[in-house]
């Protein structure tokens, strides 16, 4: 009897997610078909800026903006030909300065087309995060957005002592003299700090470079403004971070206004996966299907499925 029901769930699960597959299919073809000429494409950066593509849970939930799937929606939108602008949707805290330069390649090859880039800023666009938003033609903010935060650090911690606290002692075996630097169980020395503090000087350079050529600023300009600090939106307008006070729909209104279109334009987004679609994907009909046929197979070959008496 269990196994009855076992198998009928296996089936009705793999018959839903066929249906779904088609709908959604459907659904997709249409959208295709009704494609205007003239669109703006939607990129979202929310949460930490990180390299490589996203994690995902169960339930389609990503940690961060990864630079895999970004870089990946800017190629997309740079092949559309429908597409016209492109419109970054950031609330983002910052991040990876390594996914911060994968992702500003393409916006910058995305610039170099001809098409135009709108950032529009929620609660948050700091540092790496306004480093992506320097490439715009034109930034929107909140007046209360918090930005800027330009800069650049590595985090370090020293545990030494708290060890010998509770009596844990550690020793390494090294192939060269910097091989263990930035080690927990130690001081760093002035030479190693000195090697660090060129790799962040570096990187801020190339930081501050994105931003003067992005904003049209000197170098000397960005550099007084660039001290870590952050600055609400109506305080980044007033130094040259930002152009426009305006929320998102003003940011979709202008990149309308730059391609041509009166008012708030057609738009491209890749939508999040909901739970439910996930759940009842063709993945899992195909997973499921996979595993109805080899209980099937067992029962034809008489081999008896494990039951608990």
């Amino acid at each position: 009897m269990l196994k009855k029901i076992f198998i009928s769930a296996i089936l009705l699960i793999a018959v839903l997610s066929f249906v779904v597959s088609l709908l959604s299919g459907k659904n997709n073809d249409e959208q295709v078909l009704a494609a205007p000429t003239d669109r703006v494409a939607v990129v979202n950066i929310e949460g930490t800026i990180i390299s490589g593509e996203p994690g995902e849970n169960i339930w389609g939930e990503t940690a961060g903006a990864s630079s895999g799937r970004l870089m990946r929606e800017i190629r997309e939108a740079a092949a559309d030909s429908s597409v016209k602008a492109l419109v970054l949707r950031i609330d983002s805290p910052g991040g990876s300065v390594t996914a911060a330069e994968e992702v500003g390649r393409e916006l910058k090859r995305f610039k170099e087309s001809g098409k135009p880039i709108i950032t529009t800023m929620g609660n948050s666009a700091a540092s790496a995060a306004y480093w992506l938003a320097a490439y715009s033609d034109t930034i929107y903010a909140n007046p209360s957005t918090l930005t800027g935060s330009i800069g650049v650090y590595m985090p370090y911690m020293n545990t030494e002592e708290l060890f010998k606290k509770i009596g844990i002692y550690t020793t390494k075996i090294k192939s060269g003299q910097y091989k263990d630097i930035m080690s927990s169980d130690r001081p760093m020395t002035l030479e190693e700090q000195q090697i660090l503090q060129n790799m962040v000087n570096q990187m801020f350079e190339e930081f501050v470079a994105v931003i003067a050529e992005g904003r049209k600023m000197d170098v000397v300009q960005v550099k007084a403004l660039a001290d870590g600090r952050v600055y609400t939106g109506r305080q980044a307008q007033a130094v040259g971070l930002v152009d426009e006070l305006g929320n998102y729909y003003d940011a979709l209104e202008a990149a309308g206004k730059a391609i041509g279109v009166a008012g708030i334009p057609e738009i491209k987004e890749t939508k999040k996966q909901k739970p439910w679609e996930m759940f009842f994907s063709a993945q899992l009909s195909e997973m499921l299907l996979g595993h109805l046929e080899a209980v099937l197979q067992k029962e034809a070959a008489g081999v008896p499925s494990p039951q608990a008496r």
